[in-house]
C-alpha cells in the first residue's frame, strides 16, 4: 500500500482511492470516542508522555518540547493534569520522571535531556506504563517516536495488556519508516488509541491534537467537547460528531 503526505497527514492509496485528511481525523475521533477516560473526582488526570530520545530524533526534540509545553495550558480549570515523562536512549538507558502537575517543572526535565544513539525500547516503555497504571489509573499515553527495532509480537502483546487495562496510547510518528508506522498503528489499535504523523509542516494541528488529548485525560469526553468548541480548527474537527 503506497502512502504520501498531505497537510501533515499520511494518505494511504489503495484501489478505492486515497484516504483523505478528513478521514484520518474521523478515525482519530472514533478512537477517542471509544477510549474509556474516567477521571477520579477531585484528582488530576494522569498522562504519561513517552519519548524516543535516540540520536535520530535530536533535530526534532526541541520542537516536541515546545509543543508539549503548550498542550497542558487548557487543563488547569479541569482539576489539572499530572504528567510523567518517560524516555529511552543510549545503551539500554530508560528513565522516568516523578508525576508532575507543574508544566514548568516538566519543561525543565525535558530540556535537560539530550539525545543519545541507541536502539528503541518501546516494549520497555509499555511495560512501565502497565506497572504504573496498576498502581494508579493512567487516563492516556502520548508517545513520540520515529523508529521500531524490536519484536513486534512481544510489543503488541504488551499493547493488548494496556487495552485490557483501558489505557489508550496516542502515537505521533515522525518520519516515514514503514515498519515503525505499521507497528505504531497496531499499538494504537490494540489500545484503542490513535496514530498520527508528527510533522513540522502541521505544527498548529499537532498542538491542537496534543492539547485535545491532554484535556481528554484531565476531564474526560465532556471536557474535550467543550475544549473543541472553544478552540475550533483541528480540535473541533476531531470532535464535531463526538456527542452523536
Amino acid at each position: 500500500m503506497a502512502t504520501q503526505k498531505k497537510n501533515g497527514w499520511v494518505v494511504n492509496k489503495t484501489g478505492s482511492g486515497p484516504v483523505s485528511s478528513q478521514s484520518a481525523i474521523d478515525a482519530f475521533v472514533r478512537r477517542v470516542r471509544s477510549a474509556p477516560a474516567e477521571v477520579p473526582a477531585g484528582r488530576p488526570g494522569r498522562l504519561l508522555f513517552g519519548m524516543d530520545a535516540t540520536a535520530s530524533r535530536e533535530s526534532s526534540w526541541d520542537r516536541a518540547c515546545q509543543i508539549q509545553g503548550e498542550m497542558f495550558s487548557e487543563t488547569a480549570t479541569l482539576g489539572g493534569l499530572s504528567v510523567q515523562l518517560a524516555y529511552y536512549r543510549g545503551f539500554g538507558e530508560f528513565k522516568s520522571s516523578d508525576w508532575l502537575t507543574d508544566t514548568q517543572k516538566l519543561l525543565r526535565v525535558m530540556t535537560g535531556v539530550f539525545c543519545l544513539g541507541g536502539q528503541t525500547q518501546i516494549g520497555r516503555l509499555l511495560s512501565h506504563v502497565i506497572s504504573e497504571t496498576r498502581k494508579e489509573r493512567i487516563q492516556a499515553v502520548v508517545f513520540v517516536g520515529d523508529a521500531f527495532e524490536e519484536d513486534i509480537d512481544a510489543v503488541c502483546h504488551q499493547a493488548g495488556e494496556l487495552g485490557v487495562l483501558g489505557v489508550p496510547v496516542f502515537i505521533f510518528h515522525e518520519g516515514g519508516d514503514p515498519m515503525a508506522r505499521r507497528t505504531f498503528e497496531q499499538i494504537a489499535r490494540l489500545t484503542k488509541g490513535a496514530c498520527c504523523p508528527f510533522d513540522g509542516n502541521s505544527a498548529q494541528q499537532l498542538r491542537d491534537l496534543l492539547a485535545a488529548v491532554a484535556v481528554y485525560a484531565a476531564g474526560g469526553r465532556r471536557a474535550l467537547q467543550d475544549f473543541s468548541a472553544r478552540r475550533g480548527g483541528a480540535a473541533l474537527q476531531l470532535t464535531h460528531r463526538f456527542g452523536k
